[in-house]
């Protein structure tokens, strides 16, 4: 079972300097975190769940959707973001690795005491720039030394495919 990571949304986005310097919406925003958190999950090979407060809005259910590979939950009605961590942090088995990306005092608090291991929002924005970035540059590291598949042929085995080119075979 891979391991898990449960985001608090809105609490990242507040440490996160990107919207108010590009003057995001907060749907713009979230929609940028989500797809930057997919993209990081890729790398990482973590589950993630990013979890939107919907503490303040008559939202009856909660609602989830998945993006690429991201499940992203809004709360309903009277249940934080908070609420739903802590519960996902009770439900989780003993033995499987939890981390929390919040910077809510209270938060880290209750998810440590329930195994799981916190990191701090502003802490979770450089892991997701460093991650992504040294997955980039692994990427590109294939890409150039992939060439042609005889290059990856061990010597011998480019030999024989040579000679049979050459229809000495």
């Amino acid at each position: 079972m891979k391991p898990l990571l449960l985001v608090d949304g809105y609490n990242v986005i507040g440490a996160w300097n990107v919207p108010r310097a590009e003057r995001l919406s907060i749907e713009e925003a979230r929609d940028r975190l989500v797809h930057l958190i997919a993209d990081y999950a890729g790398y990482s090979g973590e589950e993630v769940i990013v979890v939107f407060d919907g503490h303040y809005t008559d939202r009856p259910t909660r609602s989830r959707m998945n993006v690429h590979g991201v499940e992203v939950v809004f709360t309903k009605h009277a249940e934080s973001a908070d609420n739903y961590i802590e519960a996902a942090c009770e439900a989780a088995p003993k033995w499987r690795r939890v981390r929390v990306a919040t910077s809510d005092a209270v938060e880290q608090t209750v998810t440590l005491g329930r195994g799981a291991v916190r990191i701090s929002s502003r802490e979770f924005l450089l892991e997701l720039t460093q991650v992504r970035a040294a997955g980039r540059g692994h990427m590109r590291e294939e890409r150039v030394s992939r060439g042609d598949i005889l290059s990856r042929l061990p010597p011998h085995q480019r030999e024989i495919f040579d000679r049979m080119r050459k229809g000495e075979e």
